[in-house]
């Protein structure tokens, strides 16, 4: 949410400019400059979030004061992101292409079914899957946290940038930004994802669709749950 605060965050006034001797183009005296991305208007931007990506000056209770902290909840931060960002592709995929909904998917896991992967049966059962999973996810983390370098640890590149787009230093600073951005959207949409399914037993797309339909009908204040007492 915070990353959608975009305001000034101070203004800077420059030396007044002489007339050019048109009074069409006589100047005011003042030219105002802005610094977007303060969370709160008119609040100044703490020092050590000042080239942090996405920050917008976002720490309140001042928890990203030491370092360490700080690139601890970055490092969280951007590893939470990324996952939601595949569960929420996750979420949105099989519905989408006519293959049942997020939540029925693991029913198999507790009816003894057999999992599938877009219609294809998978020939594990779950303690299989489940080792599979640890020992992937644990090489991975061991590999990250063996990383001395604080960047590396975050942004690592090399084989998981396989066309180059972090070669150029400008551009990857967008690119940053523009998956933090992304990151925290997703975040929002897993967190709205299960709420929905909590409050109407709906999937994202057929509760999209039900809105669509009956706008003023179906909406967070007539599902029962979200609004007490309507």
């Amino acid at each position: 949410m915070a990353a959608t605060l975009l305001t000034s965050s101070f203004i800077a006034v420059r030396a007044p400019v002489r007339s050019t001797g048109f009074r069409g183009k006589v100047s005011n005296g003042c030219r105002v400059t802005a610094k977007a991305g303060n969370w709160f208007p008119g609040s100044d931007t703490p020092e050590y979030l000042e080239n942090v990506p996405g920050s917008y000056g976002f720490d309140p209770f001042g928890l990203g004061q030491v370092p360490s902290n700080l690139q601890r909840f970055q490092e969280a931060e951007l590893v939470h992101c990324r996952w939601a960002m595949l569960g929420a592709a996750g979420a949105l995929a099989p519905e989408l292409l006519g293959f049942g909904d997020w939540y029925s998917a693991p029913q198999w896991a507790i009816t003894g079914g057999t999992p599938t992967w877009f219609g294809i049966p998978v020939p594990f059962n779950l303690s299989t899957l489940i080792a599979i999973e640890v020992v992937a996810l644990a090489g991975a983390e061991v590999q990250r946290n063996a990383e001395p370098d604080p960047e590396k640890r975050k942004y690592p590149g090399g084989a998981f940038d396989p066309v180059g787009l972090s070669k150029d230093g400008k551009s990857l600073e967008s690119l940053k930004l523009k998956e933090i951005k992304n990151g925290r959207l997703a975040m929002l949409a897993c967190v709205g994802f299960l709420a929905a399914h909590a409050a109407t037993g709906k999937a994202p797309l057929e509760a999209l669709g039900a809105h669509l339909a009956n706008p003023w009908g179906v909406n967070f204040a007539t599902n029962g749950v979200s609004v007490p007492g309507l």
